[in-house]
């Protein structure tokens, strides 16, 4: 029998990779021969803090990952044929992005644009399609207001250019690395501060003459930013609340002033179950049309072989100005 690289989380902040048997798939599931996969912050969150898992130790392998990209080497679902490249989106509790094959239902796989990019760039599509989804979820008509992204990674760099085309007049950013502060300007980011140098309620207050952001994403999913977002915010705004949460505990937050200010929020997840994928499609035809250029937040791949490596880096990114860290199966 065949044999792919696999990985498997076998404690909080371990992740292994060993040989196994390429597995069987059943009616309605395509076999994708693994070219890429991307870590998300949510992946981050499971394997590096523990919060939010959903298997026993060690985990089912592949597990969490549901950012990939690959070729399709055998189908039982109609409408996806052998040799077509596809992105892939599973749910993360049956994940395997992080295989050399990986099992996908027909749902959570689409094939991609014929486009001259690098498939590295239509990987994106998976992060930027969750964002795009919220938006429209959580509709906002954002023209002339002044807008706060928290978090400056992957999904909040999506945020920030999605809100400035949206019409934003001011976006006002918060990230702990200088390196996604730099390219969240380049995505229509107006101010940019560093959190761990500067807070941004002056930046918020003076921007805004005390008055409060209209609109507020927390792209980060910590307790601390979860609790600070309702400061920023002004009386009758309004907060996405986008980040998954770092901690299975209950979070406090400050109601008083929640209340006191009339906010309304939002969260919401699940773009993998949207009919027709319709936001990873929208998601793919940006890339591919060149309208959002991804190629930066390329900024660290490591083999499968590394992918303990690559979670601890992409957990602490700063020091190595790593932005979307990815693996690879070549």
């Amino acid at each position: 029998m065949a044999t792919m690289r696999a990985t498997r989380m076998v404690g909080v902040g371990q992740m292994i990779c060993e040989e196994i048997d390429v597995p069987q798939i059943t009616d309605g599931q395509v076999l994708i021969e693994s070219e890429m996969a991307s870590i998300c912050g949510s992946d981050l969150h499971v394997v590096m803090m523990g919060a939010g898992l959903n298997h026993p130790f060690p985990c089912p392998h592949g597990y969490p990952g549901h950012e990939g990209i690959g070729r399709i080497v055998e189908s039982k679902a109609a409408g996806l044929v052998e040799g077509q490249h596809v992105l892939t989106f599973p749910n993360p509790p049956v994940g395997e992005c992080f295989n050399e094959y990986q099992r996908v239902g027909a749902n959570y796989c689409v094939p991609l644009p014929d486009c001259d990019l690098p498939r590295s760039h239509l990987l994106m599509a998976q992060q930027l399609g969750t964002v795009i989804y919220a938006m429209k979820k959580h509709p906002r008509d954002v023209s002339g207001e002044t807008v706060a992204v928290m978090g400056q990674g992957s999904a909040g760099l999506f945020w920030t250019y999605l809100l400035k085309q949206a019409g934003a007049a001011q976006i006002i950013v918060s990230d702990l690395s200088d390196t996604r502060l730099a390219m969240a300007s380049s995505y229509g980011a107006d101010l940019c501060v560093n959190a761990g140098k500067g807070e941004l309620s002056s930046a918020v207050r003076d921007v805004t003459t005390g008055r409060g952001v209209d609109y507020l994403v927390e792209a980060v999913g910590r307790a601390d930013t979860f609790r600070e977002s309702v400061d920023h915010v002004r009386m009758d705004g309004e907060i996405m609340w986008f980040g998954l949460p770092s901690v299975d505990s209950d979070i406090e937050m400050r109601f008083h002033k929640f209340f006191r200010k009339r906010l309304s929020a939002a969260s919401t997840y699940g773009a993998q179950d949207e009919t027709d994928s319709a936001s990873f499609r929208e998601a793919l035809d940006l890339i591919a049309s060149g309208a959002i250029d991804v190629a930066p937040l390329l900024s660290h791949i490591f083999p499968v072989e590394k992918i303990d490596e690559a979670m601890h880096l992409a957990h602490e990114p700063h020091d190595d100005q790593a932005l979307k860290v990815s693996i690879e199966f070549s």
